[in-house]
């Protein structure tokens, strides 16, 4: 069967472009024009994407984002303006699962499609929810919770994913590429210090307030999570 995405873009002949190069790949396809009435539809769980404008009448994308975050873990693709670099932050920040600068190529998006769903078919039920412990840091990967010494942490989704993905592989170095690929999900064409930034969120988040030193740097390769005391 054919995977369903909600396109929400209030510019209706760009949405009318995009409804019918996404049919031409054999996707099913269903479009809303402002926050509201595509949050409804995005929360009605008949839809494996959403593509999702920032720029919205009545609710902005951010918003609608944030609300459907409460309840739905659907892959969300932000359409932002070129420059709006907060935009792109603030939209992973909130859960979405990759952005895309308008004006955009459609073999690109069709790019990011093919690779969003490439990760989700790979994760959800056939990761291991067991667990993971590195000295007094607990994570929880069913509820997405990260205590450490009995404090709860919070972090971004993509903090978690990142933390998570580096516990998963404790005691081995990964790289950039291989951190790039599984927790951002697609061949990485923006920022290329993505990673190195969201290290240093966390090594705030973690290694500064609680005396720890979780993350290791290995110079020209990535990063190793080891055991520490504490």
């Amino acid at each position: 069967m054919a995977e369903r995405i909600l396109l929400v873009e209030d510019e209706e002949k760009l949405a009318r472009m995009v409804e019918l190069e996404l049919q031409y790949e054999g996707y099913q396809v269903d479009k809303a024009f402002d926050g509201p009435s595509g949050l409804e539809k995005a929360l009605s769980g008949k839809f494996q994407l959403v593509l999702l404008d920032v720029m919205l009448p009545g609710m902005s994308g951010m918003e609608v984002l944030r609300r459907l975050r409460k309840e739905s873990q659907v892959p969300v693709i932000m359409l932002t303006a070129r420059d709006a670099v907060m935009d792109k932050v603030s939209g992973l920040d909130l859960g979405a699962n990759d952005y895309i600068t308008k004006p955009f190529a459609i073999e690109e998006l069709l790019a990011r499609i093919r690779a969003a769903f490439r990760v989700t078919a790979r994760s959800p039920e056939t990761e291991e929810t067991e667990t993971l412990r590195v000295g007094p840091l607990t994570l929880e990967p069913d509820s997405r919770q990260v205590t450490v010494k009995g404090e709860r942490v919070e972090l971004t989704r993509k903090e978690f994913d990142l933390l998570e993905y580096l516990l998963r592989n404790k005691g081995k170095v990964v790289t950039r590429d291989a951190l790039l690929d599984h927790v951002w999900g697609f061949d990485f064409v923006g920022e290329t210090n993505a990673v190195d930034v969201y290290i240093r969120f966390l090594r705030t988040k973690l290694d500064e307030k609680f005396d720890l030193k979780l993350i290791r740097t290995v110079r020209g390769v990535g990063y190793v999570i080891e055991e520490t005391e504490g």
